[in-house]
This record gives structure tokens, sequence and C-alpha cells, in this order.
């Protein structure tokens, strides 16, 4: 395997859910020689999708990677889902890639999940390669799929290849460049050499001016010999367009078949010849030990630094972290800084995953992929470096989770160990939020969407023997008032010996929305001893997490304790905390409290012909649309709207739009909820009013 730096490759397979993607990845490693059989995910012999999950429905739900040599390079694969309640994974695993290939699927027009990927890939400066697969099939219109992907990304494709036959009678694909023609026999799989048939020998030549022209305005250089001579050679059209896939305006494309395994090993020859190593990258941005502005260079000689871009708990080796070494080298065995967390961890023995098997590497370069076992501090987004060079790499940026659901175990006593499962869960899937939520003690598993809720409930009970239920969530209502009043709080009791007894006096007034809790003390003269004021402040807070309409907290509101009596014999800390307790639950009744509900932000992408349906729907879940905008086919809607209304968006967006349309969702204000709905909730949460 390869250890110079400049011959690595590292790539992430994307594209939207179904277009074949770890088909793509499964054949890459047949024809590099690294697997001595065709995986397939349809009999369940992929080396990428190995879990149950993943198995039974057909589809990529988490990222997993193989190595391969090719051509004197190394080459490593990692297939990411493409399904829209999984892609996110495909985000943070583009921060272990320095390229990738896009696959591409005639048969279908592009989804909200290509833009997706093509955007994150933009953000984060990794160039592309496309790859139409599914060539095998019936009526494939390659010039249409093109001009839709090209539309849909802002991108101009242009084909490196030109496909052999159609349909069933598909076997090979002709080079724009050098005009040959790489023929597959059906039966044997073998790939022969030769000049391109005549009937696509016209359409190379239409394509290669194209292309020159492409390449050409990649480099400055090649656009004068361009302009200058009308040509240029085969390899100035390969460096040319290097350089123009590296300013991502140009999607050079290949064609061919993972099932029919066609084109694959050509697929390798442009990943070596066109993908960058990730030493011809920018210097990635981070800080330094005293949070200055850092450049990491891809230096093969400078100190270690690596990102954990992340975590998979192995059956069998614990929990690995998998890393993209930034700059440096490493052995293993290293004594390492993660400059998150300020602690110290030790690297052992270097490990490379292949699918579910992990093997032992002897050192380690830049750009390269490493797989460290059983670090005790480190997670996912973390950076690891040489204690001489304590850099921290920019982390990942936080996802908005789509959907909540409250899970309870299906056995009684099983919480904590569901919650344990789940916590270990949510560090493979960045993408996975669990929380228990402090006002109704349920345990809160957040995601993108219902299904991936579901997938991860199937793992939990595979995986740490749990069942659990979904229920849908308490809507974190609270509750406020709407006029300032003074209340009494008094306590006295005698039951023989000390008595208890504590007398005060407070005002309740309204605060802005927001503006949370503030106590004020204006007890003068000793009517209350300093020392006894702190438990009346306790006993007003106790009162606090439990409202009088529904029994949710509440929030917004200012205590003044302005007077009040005490007794020397009698009066005690517990005595005045019950008094302040009441003196807040009286002023309540009077002080028109009402509920108020939370809201999101919302901003939904759909196309462009189910603007009405989405419109519609919105405003029947009482949305506040604030704008939209216009993205390629789609329309983005900005709106905020109350979180009761979109507990299960997910699943309605997908009916409207087929699928097409996606959302996210964050935590935006609270406002008051309509009069008119304020018995629904009150029922649903099963307290009694309080008599007025």
């Amino acid at each position: 395997m390869a250890t110079d730096a400049a011959k690595v490759r590292t790539v992430a397979i994307t594209g939207q859910g179904h277009a074949g993607k770890t088909s793509v990845a499964d054949a890459l490693v047949f024809a590099a020689g690294g697997n001595n059989r065709l995986g397939s995910v349809e009999d369940e012999t992929s080396l990428f999708d190995t879990e149950p999950e993943e198995q039974r429905r057909r589809s990529t739900i988490s990222t997993s990677l193989f190595t391969v040599p090719w051509q004197k390079h190394e080459v490593t694969l990692l297939d990411t889902p493409g399904q829209g309640n999984f892609i996110l994974d495909a985000r943070f695993a583009l921060r272990g890639a320095a390229a990738m290939v896009l696959v591409i699927d005639p048969t279908s027009d592009p989804r909200a999940e290509v833009a997706k990927v093509w955007s994150w890939a933009r953000e984060a400066g990794i160039p592309a390669l496309g790859f139409v697969n599914k060539l095998d099939r019936a009526d494939i219109d390659l010039d249409a799929c093109l001009a839709a992907v090209g539309e849909a990304l802002d991108v101009r494709p242009t084909l490196l290849h030109v496909p052999i036959g159609e349909g069933e009678s598909f076997r090979g694909v002709a080079s724009v460049i050098s005009g040959k023609a790489f023929l597959y026999d059906g039966d044997s799989g073998k790939c022969s050499i030769g000049d391109a048939p005549d009937d696509v020998a016209a359409r190379i030549e239409d394509l290669k001016a194209t292309l020159v022209e492409d390449a050409a305005e990649g480099d400055d250089e090649l656009l004068e010999k361009y302009l200058d001579s009308g040509e240029l050679a085969d390899d100035e059209v390969l460096k040319g367009l290097k350089a123009a896939l590296r300013g991502g305006t140009v999607l050079p494309v290949l064609c061919g078949s993972a099932t029919a395994n066609i084109g694959l090993p050509q697929l390798l020859d442009a990943m070596t010849d066109l993908l960058p190593a990730p030493i011809d990258l920018d210097p990635e941005t981070g800080v330094d030990g005293d949070g200055n502005p850092i450049e990491i260079a891809a230096d093969e000689g400078a100190p270690l630094a690596g990102f954990v871009f992340k975590t998979v708990i192995d059956p069998h080796a614990g929990q690995l972290s998998l890393i993209r070494i930034m700059s440096g080298t490493t052995t293993g065995d290293a004594q390492l800084l993660n400059t998150v967390s300020n602690d110290k961890e030790r690297s052992g023995h270097l490990l490379r995953l292949d699918g579910q098997k992990t093997r032992q590497i002897d050192s380690a370069t830049v750009g390269q992929i490493v797989a460290l076992a059983k670090l005790k501090h480190t997670h996912s987004g973390d950076t690891l470096a040489d204690p001489a060079r304590p850099v921290r790499i920019r982390a990942f940026e936080e996802a908005n989770p789509a959907i909540s659901f409250a899970v309870e175990a299906k056995k009684r006593g099983e919480e904590d160990k569901a919650m344990q499962g789940l916590l270990r869960m949510a560090q493979e899937d960045l993408a996975l939020k669990v929380e228990r939520d402090e006002s109704s003690g349920e345990i809160l598993l957040s995601g993108t969407g219902q299904l991936h809720v579901e997938v991860s409930c199937e793992r939990l009970a595979r995986k740490y023997g749990v069942e659990v239920e979904l229920k849908a969530p308490k809507v974190p209502y609270r509750e406020t008032i709407r006029k300032g009043v003074r209340a009494h709080g008094r306590l006295k009791k005698q039951t023989g010996g000390h008595g208890q007894f504590a007398d005060c006096r407070i005002e309740v007034e309204p605060l802005a929305r927001g503006g949370g809790f503030e106590f004020v003390d204006k007890v003068v003269g000793g009517a209350i001893p300093r020392g006894f004021i702190p438990a009346v402040e306790k006993g007003v807070i106790e009162a606090l997490t439990k409202g009088t309409i529904a029994g949710s907290p509440v929030v917004d509101v200012k205590v003044t304790l302005y007077d009040g009596q005490y007794h020397d014999v009698d009066s005690s800390e517990m005595a005045f905390k019950t008094a302040g307790r009441m003196a807040f639950r009286e002023a309540m009744k009077d002080a028109r409290p009402c509920l108020l509900e939370p809201y999101v932000n919302l901003e939904v992408t759909v196309p462009d012909e189910c603007m009405g349906d989405v419109m519609g729907d919105l405003n029947s879940r009482r949305a506040k649309v604030e704008g939209m905008s216009q993205s390629g086919h789609n329309q983005v809607i900005k709106a905020k709207v109350p979180m009761a209304e979109v507990l299960r968006y997910a699943s309605d967006l997908t009916s409207m739009t087929s699928g097409r349309g996606s959302f996210e969702l964050g935590f935006s204000h609270y406002e008051q909820l309509p009069e008119h709905l304020v018995d629904r909730v009150v029922k649903e949460s099963g307290v009694q009013q309080e008599a007025e």
C-alpha cells in the first residue's frame, strides 16, 4: 500500500438514495482486487451495508470505509448514506474525505439530497467527479439527465465517457479524451481496449471540443495556448480539468453500471488522475493553544494533528475513533492531546477499517484515515494533536433535529439501560440527540425524521437488548402572568412544643418575554430576618415549577418580597420556604395567568410544483411565513410555527412532496397560546385547574 502522501486519495461516494452508491463502492473494491467477488446489496453480500437494518431496507444508514490499492495509489472509499433521514452522516463523512464522487441516477430526477451534498462539498472546498450509474437500464436519456443535474446544482457537467450501447445492450464506454473504447464481456467481466465504434465517434468529436474548452478555462496558461492554437494535448486536458473541478464550476462525468460491472476501472483511473491528494488541498483552518487563528498545512514533517470525523462502536474492538490525519506522520503508540477536552490520550496501535474488519498498520501520514481504539476522552468533532503544537481544528456544526419522540422502555426498570444505550449510539450518529426533559422526566430521542428515530430504536434493541416504545413528546408549554398583584403567604401551626410560623408579603409582576425569573428583596426594619429571606426565594422557585393552568413551569415573572413577620421560637427556614410557596400560588390566581407555547424556526425546501400544497398546509398549522426564495427548481420557505403543529411534520412533508422536500427546525421563542386552544392543552396535561 502507498505511504507517499501524494499518492493518497480519500473519496466519499455520495448521491441521493437508491442511486446505487453502495453498489458502486462494492464494484470499485472488486475492480481494484480488494474482494474476490462482486459484493451485492440485493443478496446481502455488500462490504459496506453490513448492519441488519441496512440489509433489510436495502439502504445505507451509516458511512463505512474500505481502502484499496490502485495504480501505485492508496484509495480510501467512504460509502455514505443518501436517503433523507440519514444523509447528515454524509456531511460528517465529507470532513474525512479530500474529494467525492457524486453517483447520478439517470432513472430519477435529482432530489433535494443531491443539492444538499453538493452544497456541503462546495462549502468544504471538496472537488467532485460525477458517475452516471445504471446505464444498463432501458430508456435512459443521458443528455436530459445531465441537464437536470446541471440545473439543480448550478454546475456544468462535462462528459469524459460516451456509453457504448443502450439498455441491455450497454457493453462499455469510450473515452472522450483518448478516443479509446473499453468493452466488457458480460459473462467474464473482462475488459478489452480498442478504437471507439463508428456510431459514437462523431459524438466523441463533438464532446471533445467542449471538454477542451472546459479544461482550458481551468488554467490561465492552457487558456492562452488554446486561444492561440485551438487545441490541447491529452495530458494538458487532464491538467486543466483537474484545476477546473477544484473551482467547482465543472463536473467531469463518467459512465457505467455498478451491477453490470462496467466502467469501474476507468472511474478509479479518474480518481487518481483528476482528484487531488489531501496534501494538494488548501490548509485547514484552526486555532493554536492561545486561541489565535492558524493554518494547518498538510505537511508530512509537521507535528501530528488529526480530526476525529466519526466514532464507531465495534462489537470486538470497542469504541473506534476514525481520524483524518491533517498534518504529520505517526507510527502509533504516541502521546496525544485532545485539544477540545484538554485530556491526554495514548494512540496505541494504528488500525485500518475495511468494512466490518479492522487490520493493524505500521504508520500513517497526511490525508490517510486511521482508527484508534478505546480512547477515553475523545468524541467525534474533536482534535488530537502533538502536545508540542496544541492546535484545534474547527468542530462540526451542530445538527438541528427535525423530529422528537418520547422513549419509554417496554420493561419497567430499564429506563436507565435505554438511556445509556441511546447515549452510546449518539456517539456514533451525530444527527441523533438524546436528552431527558427536566419538566416531564421523559427521555427524548430526536433525529432527522421518523424513520431515523425508528431505526435507532431497532438498533437499540439489537445491540443493547432494550426494547422501547415511541410516543409523541410533551410540548414544553410554559405559564406566565399578565397582571401585577400583591399576595400574602402565612403559615401558622401549633402541634405541641415548637410550632411553625412564617408570614411574607410579595408583589408579583410580569417580565418581558424571555425575562426568566427575578427575585428582589425590599424588606426593611427586620420584618423578616436576613437568614430567612433566601428560604422565601426557594419557596417561590419551587412554586414556579408547576403553574395553575396546565401544571407547566412558570416563567417571565418578577417577585418582590416587601414585608412579613416572624416568631423568635417558631419561625424556621422551612416555615418561610412554605410561606413563600403559598404566597406565590395565591398571587397566580389573580395575576391573569396564561399559557405560552413554543415556536420554532422552520425552513422548508420544496419543488416549485409542490409550493401551493405546502403553503396551504403551513397556513393550517398557524405558521407565520416570513419569506420565500428561489433555489434552482426549488422554493425555500422560512416561517415561524408552533412546535405542537410540527411534531410529525417530516412524514407529512414527505407525503406532500413525494420525498423531494426537506426542512430544518430550530427553537425560536414563546408566544401566548390562543384562548380557544387552552382547554385542549389542559385536558391533555391531566391537571385539575385550581378553583378561582
